[in-house]
């Protein structure tokens, strides 16, 4: 058996994070936590492309905190809902870039009710995004990896695809946790262990994070109940996301492959 456990020569540890010269798409890459997983993956050096249906939100984006600060950027047009829109932009990727590097699926339909109030067309459409959705994005971008043999995709799944909701930090607020969103999350989990296992023999890695509530201007008694439960007593800010975004894209995590890392504070720890 080898006792070579590392691909290559040995590299200095801060190089192995840096994504110069790479091509990542960051799904919902200008949203609540897109624009903080592009904006460190700009940061780190690589080359982001931000996708969403709302183009002009993402190029905004993209001249005022990527290029607007020195970093290279291009927004793009992605509607998980539209097969046609996943494989455009997959050509376009092609076309202008001749790889991809980095895949972030970011992007989530929430159609935020309670489990009694929620329609069965409700459910429907979140299945069309998240599920469908998501299973043609790893489909036709990571077609484009298994080309080139090499790639990193990252899924964002959430807490609540690990453990069930606590439902009483949402008493007394208009917040609802709907079960749409456990339930693809949860399959996200899944997913990523057979894509992993799929896609390993093309050198592509694929790995899930689980964040767990972010701060962005929730109501005080929510925050304060969130507090409480959780063992570290914060809510994820921005750098909380940054710097596990830069690893699962880099060469830091290399040998890591099939595995969901909570990004929680402690909330899944009991």
């Amino acid at each position: 058996m080898s006792t070579n456990t590392d691909k290559g020569q040995e590299r200095n540890a801060m190089e192995l994070f840096r994504l110069d010269g790479r091509i990542a798409l960051v799904s919902g890459g200008a949203g609540t936590y897109g624009k903080h997983i592009s904006t460190a993956l700009a940061e780190a050096g690589a080359h982001v492309i931000v996708a969403s249906r709302d183009l002009a939100h993402c190029q905004e984006f993209v001249n005022r905190e990527l290029e607007g600060k020195g970093w290279q950027g291009t927004a793009a047009a992605l509607d998980l809902a539209e097969e046609s829109s996943i494989r455009e932009l997959g050509r376009r990727i092609q076309g202008e870039f001749g790889r991809l590097d980095v895949l972030y699926n970011n992007a989530v339909l929430r159609r935020a009710d309670s489990f009694t109030r929620q329609t069965a067309a409700d459910w429907e459409a979140s299945m069309r995004v998240n599920g469908t959705g998501l299973f043609l994005a790893c489909q036709v971008f990571g077609e484009i990896m298994v080309q080139q043999q090499s790639g990193s995709i990252v899924n964002i799944s959430s807490i609540y695809g690990m453990v069930g909701p606590d439902f009483g930090i949402y008493e007394g607020t208009t917040m609802v946790n709907p079960a749409d969103y456990t339930f693809v999350k949860g399959g996200m989990i899944a997913l990523t262990r057979y894509l992993a296992t799929h896609f390993a023999p093309h050198g592509i890695r694929v790995n899930c994070l689980s964040p767990g509530g972010f701060g962005s201007g929730q109501r005080n008694q929510f925050v304060d109940k969130y507090h409480r439960r959780t063992p570290m007593g914060r809510m994820a800010g921005p750098n909380d996301i940054k710097g596990v975004a830069v690893f699962f894209a880099s060469d830091a995590s290399a040998y890591i492959t099939g595995q969901t890392l909570p990004v929680d504070g402690g909330w899944t720890a009991w």
